[in-house]
């Protein structure tokens, strides 16, 4: 339960760090060489870390697998960036002047995480952030704060100097500690858009970057020309994989009024088979949600559907499994736009299906919410595919496909799910800042009294 004290402490001894001459003198490709070693270390602990991400918030082991087994790419990725982001050399309009541009970091990075998918979402903003040349404090969630540890201690057996990465475990009172500390550089939170907004503000307040990668009610567009076999799993999975529990969940399903009634039988065929259990079991599809607090969150949410919409299945807790936390996978029907259950962010198994009449309508709808995080288009025809895609408020649009995330793609948010980019060689632009230096070559020969 790290509080402000331990804030400061492990603030000092990151700016300690990154002022330092082992720190200082490391050259990019050096700062490279570090994140590989990293991704080795992470390599070998492959079993530990996903076992640890799933017992702390119950996502599927599978999954958990599948996400740190991706990890060493990302840090390999941004290993590789380290030192190919470069200054300009800049043909100046004036003359007698040798214009260039220098990139360094800003210094000391605070980075808060959430529960729901811990060791990725970190490494979304450390890695760039390590690739660039700053230090970081890490404050992850108090759901799960053990992976985040155990990073920190590879990050020390791959060589990086005690200091460059510090990781504080707390409560709310903690991140805030970090988020308005005046010793930090940049700040880099992700979570839900009113803790954002307060971060924001705090950034603002001492004058200094922060990135914010906040919620989301992203819409899954089913055209009548989609392939529904495909469309069917998309909303699937981009609503029920993570128990829901993840800001991209593709939460508004939008259909052609044309194909509604098919396509929601066959949803809630689908919906209604999910194998629900133990997390660690390979034959589970959908584990608990994470703990009792967000479990309440999803339970108040159904009862405000069941009052505005129809339900057509699930709106309860499971209780023919072994743990508390097991919410049956949730569907409404008849829901408008203007709805609660369509415009907050619930974070839980629960899909809203809307319907349309045409192209123009769905995407007014798509983009009538606060949220723009990323959204889905389910269509075989190509020229609707990037007419929408174009039109779509959303910092990520799939087409055929959902869910998907790679280091080598940026993504981010349009209104209140965020300020800046994340993944993609984008990324590390949020960790530096560009300095300009002119060089006078022929010596001052203006009037030393003309300013201009």
């Amino acid at each position: 339960m790290g509080g402000e004290e331990d804030i400061d402490r492990a603030v000092a001894s990151s700016r300690r760090c990154y002022e330092s001459d082992e720190w200082q003198s490391l050259t990019a490709t050096e700062r490279g060489e570090l994140l590989d070693a990293l991704a080795d270390e992470i390599e070998a602990n492959i079993d530990r870390l996903s076992r640890a991400e799933t017992l702390a918030n119950g996502k599927l082991l599978s999954a958990m697998r599948s996400q740190v087994e991706s990890l060493p790419g990302w840090y390999r990725y941004y290993a590789g960036l380290a030192d190919k982001v470069t200054g300009d050399t800049i043909q100046s309009d004036k003359e007698r002047m040798f214009t260039f541009t220098l990139t360094e970091p800003y210094g000391v990075v605070g980075v808060i995480t959430p529960w729901n998918s811990p060791l990725m979402l970190a490494t979304y903003k450390l890695a760039p952030a390590f690739a660039a040349g700053n230090t970081a404090v890490l404050k992850p969630s108090e759901i799960t704060p053990v992976s985040a540890i155990m990073l920190a201690e590879l990050a020390l057996d791959a060589g990086f100097p005690p200091g460059a990465l510090n990781v504080v475990t707390g409560y709310g009172d903690a991140g805030a500690a970090l988020s308005t500390h005046d010793n930090i550089d940049k700040v880099a939170f992700t979570g839900g858009t009113d803790t954002g907004s307060k971060v924001g503000a705090a950034a603002g307040k001492n004058i200094i970057p922060a990135t914010l990668e906040l919620g989301g009610k992203s819409a899954n567009i089913v055209f009548p020309d989609a392939d529904l076999d495909n469309a069917v799993v998309g909303a699937v999975k981009g609503i029920f994989a993570a128990t829901g529990q993840t800001c991209i969940a593709g939460s508004r399903l939008f259909l052609h009024e044309s194909i509604h009634d098919e396509f929601v039988d066959r949803l809630v065929e689908r919906a209604e088979s999910l194998a629900l259990g133990d997390p660690r079991d390979e034959n589970t599809e959908m584990g608990p949600v994470a703990f009792d607090g967000q479990f309440e969150k999803v339970q108040k949410y159904v009862d405000i559907g069941k009052e505005e919409a129809t339900l057509v299945t699930g709106g309860e807790q499971r209780t023919d499994l072994s743990g508390e936390l097991f919410y049956a996978p949730t569907i409404f029907t008849g829901v408008e736009n203007d709805m609660r259950i369509a415009q907050e962010e619930i974070f839980g198994p629960v899909l809203s299906v809307l319907t349309y009449e045409d192209e123009e309508e769905v995407i007014e709808l798509a983009n009538d919410t606060e949220y723009g995080l990323a959204a889905g288009v389910w269509t075989e025809n190509v020229r609707r595919a990037i007419r929408v895609s174009s039109k779509l408020e959303a910092g990520v649009v799939w087409v055929n496909a959902y869910r998907e995330s790679s280091f080598t793609t940026p993504s981010g948010g349009y209104k209140k799910s965020g300020i800046g980019i994340e993944k993609g060689k984008d990324a590390i632009e949020q960790y530096i800042q560009r300095k300009s230096v002119w060089i006078e070559t022929e010596g001052i020969v203006s009037d030393p009294f003309k300013l201009i």
